[in-house]
């Protein structure tokens, strides 16, 4: 009775490798990568300003900033902007010391991040908010509304990209390209945008509303790998 169940354990284990061994066999591939862009004309922007004051006394300094804020504030709530189209960002008081003049000095800073939806509106909230009192303008990134839709169709593209490639490297080697074994999605979901150094400002920098804003096109890319076998 032993010698049975040992002699079955034996055959289980040599039919299990065998199958284990038929499994992991290495399947013949080619491993290529694909990337699709669409350029799309953005339709949004966000747009980074902000106040910051300096002096001598820690509390007047945070005065001074929080006045200018509400005015901001009271600006972009004018120009009827939805209040989730708005944000403060960053709050800041730090302290400083002169080793020169030997005493102290506090800066104040704040931030507020909105979003444009209606581009033809640029200059003009720009020339409000400066005259309102912001002084410091970080940056605008440009976005679209209909990212998502944007990135599908990359990501078909990249696709597509990759089976050519595929194509043309199983052609040169005389055989045909099979089924996808495998696929890896490398996509960022940011875009390649002009990065911009603070710009400080002054009260004689208003002026009349005029056209400054270049809008061009921003670019989504999906990147994509894809294992195909090939025949």
């Amino acid at each position: 009775m032993k010698k049975l169940v040992l002699f079955g354990i034996v055959l289980f284990t040599t039919v299990f490798s065998y199958a284990q061994t038929q499994e992991n066999k290495l399947v013949p591939q080619i491993v290529v990568s694909g990337e699709g862009k669409i350029k799309v004309t953005p339709d949004q922007a966000v747009i980074t300003v902000g106040a910051e004051n300096t002096g001598n006394d820690a509390a007047d300094v945070k005065t001074k900033n929080d006045v200018t804020i509400d005015a901001i504030i009271k600006y972009i709530k004018k120009m009827k902007l939805p209040a989730t189209d708005y944000q403060t960002q960053r709050v800041s008081l730090y302290k400083s010391y002169d080793y020169q003049k030997k005493k102290n000095t506090y800066t104040a800073s704040q931030n507020i991040i909105i979003t444009l939806k209606d581009l033809s509106k640029y200059d003009e909230l720009i020339m409000g908010v400066v005259d309102a009192g912001a002084n410091v303008i970080h940056g605008v990134d440009f976005k679209s509304s209909k990212v998502a839709e944007y990135e599908s169709q990359a990501r078909v593209k990249a696709v597509q990209n990759a089976k050519a490639k595929a194509a043309d490297y199983a052609s040169a080697l005389n055989q045909k390209v099979g089924k996808a074994i495998m696929v890896s999605d490398n996509s960022m979901t940011n875009y390649p945008r002009p990065v911009y150094a603070a710009m400080k400002m002054d009260s004689e920098m208003a002026a009349p509303a005029r056209e400054t804003l270049a809008i061009g096109e921003i670019e989504v890319i999906a990147n994509v790998t894809i294992n195909f076998a090939i025949e």
